[in-house]
């Protein structure tokens, strides 16, 4: 894979990250460390999914301080963070294959 299609995902994952509303700090182009961005989009999009169950737990239980709006779009974060991450595997899954295929 080439500098530019690395760049070019990088680029994706903190859109997909912004759009997410997590935060994601700029890093400078040299010395960029993929496995920690990935970890920490991994962690935002956990976060995400425990504040999502632990908001469908309370409503259930009957707290009133819940809102069933807040909820179901606490609900769909979650859902899109995971499919957006599901996404992000999907292509670099596919990138190692097709690094693994390369003639030698």
């Amino acid at each position: 894979m080439n500098d530019i299609r690395i760049t070019s995902a990088l680029e994706q994952i903190r859109n997909l990250s912004v759009a997410a509303g997590s935060k994601v700090s700029e890093l400078p182009s040299e010395g960029i460390d993929f496995g920690s961005i990935l970890k920490q989009a991994i962690n935002d999009v956990n976060e995400k999914q425990k504040v999502s169950s632990d908001m469908k737990a309370a409503f259930q239980a009957g707290d009133k301080t819940m809102n069933l709006a807040e909820v179901m779009v606490a609900s769909q974060k979650a859902d899109v963070s995971f499919k957006a991450m599901t996404q992000v595997r999907n292509k670099l899954v596919e990138a190692y294959k097709d690094v693994m295929n390369m003639p030698m």
